[in-house]
């Protein structure tokens, strides 16, 4: 991960996690997804300013369906609203993101505890 874009996102969006060094992750799916977002912003589809608007209304809807916000549920916030962003600003779909979402749960149902997850043909059946 770029070190000085780290540092420029958790300046930006206030609500990150973080220490002395840096943004902290409490598994390596939110590094992943946070790395996304950062790839994301570089590439233009979205602004800080409005990143952060999104994830506070992400976290907004979450706390009143009943989220607790102990911040142990922070990064499904930030990947519910990568989703949200990338299907608004047209980079995939929907439908698309639904499509690779069970995927994704069909690969991890089928492997064994402590291996990696890989994605085949079949988990999109």
């Amino acid at each position: 991960m770029d070190a000085s874009a780290a540092a420029r996102a958790t300046s930006a969006v206030a609500s990150i996690p973080r220490d002395d060094d840096g943004p902290v992750f409490r598994a390596p799916w939110e590094a992943q997804a946070f790395a996304m977002a950062l790839t994301l912003h570089d590439r233009g589809v979205f602004t800080w300013p409005e990143w952060a608007a999104a994830l506070a209304d992400q976290i907004k809807r979450a706390q009143a369906a009943g989220d607790p916000d102990t911040g142990e549920t922070y990064y499904l916030h930030w990947l519910a609203t990568l989703e949200h962003l990338v299907a608004a600003k047209g980079v995939t779909t929907p439908d698309t993101l639904r499509r690779y979402r069970n995927a994704w749960d069909h690969a991890a149902d089928r492997t064994p505890h402590g291996k990696p997850i890989e994605l085949t043909p079949a988990d999109f059946e």
